[in-house]
């Protein structure tokens, strides 16, 4: 359960050599934003944003910023921003192993311990396991060993046809909420590496068909069907079917780079037979 030290840094989308202009131009663009609404935004003028887009004016390393924030750019290519107008990174990118990163580490843990025997699992931005508790450790029963090799990849788990596939009753809904998540975050940040593994698992085989017509609980147990208030994750486990709301938590206002990409993902009972069945495996 011991957080681990994520992987090699993932470089930035943005490239310097176009300079910033351009960069925030495409930023703003990709927002859907007018240079009149962004001038209003930052305290500027329409005039001031279409020098700065057009290299006519070099931005201060407060406008950066002002534009990006206003733009919703992610923490990493802020600092791609300010390098390409010249000035140094502004945010830190600390390896979760750090010394200075130790009460962050040991607050995660405790969180995802303390939601035993729910499974939880922390992620950073390319959906690798940096930590899980033994709620997911037991969901992962019976997936290939080669899907457990570190780094260990959420989406990979979840999706490969060695790995949670097979088990999840609702593959298809699953799936396409996965795909759907993965889109809107490439939207908005970018990522190459994101994009690839959307490629990636995207090819991964849907089964032909589902298995369906049983009740909740036990396979064929003929339980009434449960009024589900989210999209629900129904996976087999045990002889039984499981089901899960997932919910995702990020931290506010990150200063560092690291942080900004770190996601706590906790699966809450979806029915009271979940719950039963998962509170009997620690009584």
């Amino acid at each position: 359960m011991s957080i681990v030290a994520a992987g090699p840094t993932r470089p930035s989308t943005t490239s310097a050599g176009k300079g910033v202009g351009p960069l925030l131009r495409g930023w703003r663009e990709q927002r859907r934003v007018s240079q009149l609404e962004l001038a209003l935004r930052a305290d500027s003028s329409a005039r001031h944003i279409s020098f700065i887009e057009t290299g006519r004016s070099r931005p201060s390393e407060e406008m950066v910023l002002r534009l990006a924030e206003h733009l919703d750019v992610p923490v990493r290519e802020r600092n791609a921003l300010l390098l390409a107008a010249g000035y140094a990174p502004h945010y830190p990118e600390t390896p979760l192993d750090d010394p200075s990163m130790d009460a962050l580490r040991q607050g995660m843990e405790r969180l995802i311990q303390g939601y035993e025997p729910y499974p939880a699992l922390v992620v950073d931005a390319t959906y690798t396991v940096l930590a899980a508790n033994r709620g997911i450790a037991m969901l992962l029963e019976g997936v290939s060993e080669s899907l457990l090799a570190p780094p260990l990849n959420a989406m990979r788990l979840t999706l490969h046809p060695e790995g949670l596939a097979p088990r999840i009753r609702n593959h298809r809904e699953w799936r396409d909420h996965l795909l759907a998540q993965m889109e809107r975050q490439i939207a908005l940040d970018r990522s190459e590496p994101l994009r690839a593994l959307h490629e990636e698992v995207a090819a991964y085989p849907v089964p032909e068909q589902e298995r369906g017509g049983k009740g909740e609980g036990e396979l064929g147990g003929g339980v009434e069907p449960v009024p589900y208030f989210a999209l629900p994750l129904q996976i087999e486990h045990g002889g039984r079917v499981l089901s899960f709301i997932s919910s995702i938590s990020t931290f506010n206002t990150p200063m560092d780079v690291t942080v900004a990409e770190l996601a706590i993902e906790t699966f809450l009972p979806a029915d009271p037979a979940t719950v039963k069945y998962l509170q009997s495996l620690v009584s």
